[in-house]
């Protein structure tokens, strides 16, 4: 796995064919779970995939699985979320390297590019919109980690698209957009009632 700078990657994206595009997969890594998310085809719009179960005995089929995703669905990347308005020698900062550095070990993602992006408070956001909805706690965990990881992906594909369309690549910046997840808009313009069924849609 190597790393590259977040608007490195998709102007590598913009640059290949147009026509054999790839997809970017999103990452909410937990000391438990691994929330995932896939962009469409256009690379425009964040979608929620899977919750994968993270455990040291369990990365090499982690590391399978991830293979077959990028191989069915053409992807070109990891957007993974990390605390950046926190300490990096936080917890959940830790982790997250901790995690890429076991992922890239077992040496089955060669050459996949891969960048950190703020996750913006996203898990928050998300236990704020469903706690009305009174879930089963395991029912609810898988959700909020699979939006959670929508969230980090949808706010990076938000921003790299604005600014492929507003500024010339080479006076692109590289500072990551804080909370600029489409979460963080739900949470603050729409009403309560229109949130929970925005998820019952999606459950």
């Amino acid at each position: 796995m190597r790393y590259v700078k977040p608007l490195s990657l998709f102007q590598d994206l913009v640059r290949g064919n147009a026509l054999e595009r790839g997809r970017l997969l999103g990452l909410d890594v937990g000391d438990k779970y691994v929330g995932v998310a896939v962009s469409d085809i256009h690379n425009k719009i964040a979608s929620p995939l899977s919750v994968l179960l993270r455990k040291k005995s369990t990365l090499d089929m982690m590391a399978d699985d991830f293979q077959s995703l990028i191989s069915e669905l053409s992807l070109e990347g990891f957007i993974v979320g990390y605390p950046f308005d926190r300490q990096r020698r936080s917890p959940d900062a830790v982790q997250v390297k901790l995690f890429i550095d076991d992922l890239s070990a077992t040496r089955k993602l060669e050459g996949l590019k891969y960048t950190y992006w703020d996750e913006g408070f996203t898990s928050k956001n998300v236990e704020l919109l469903l706690r009305p909805l009174n879930l089963h706690p395991v029912t609810s965990k898988t959700i909020i980690d699979k939006f959670a990881a929508v969230g980090i992906l949808q706010g990076y594909l938000d921003y790299v698209n604005r600014k492929q369309k507003s500024v010339t690549a080479q006076n692109f910046g590289d500072q990551p957009l804080m909370c600029g997840s489409f979460l963080c808009e739900l949470n603050m313009n729409l009403s309560a009632p229109v949130c929970l069924t925005f998820f019952y849609l999606l459950l």
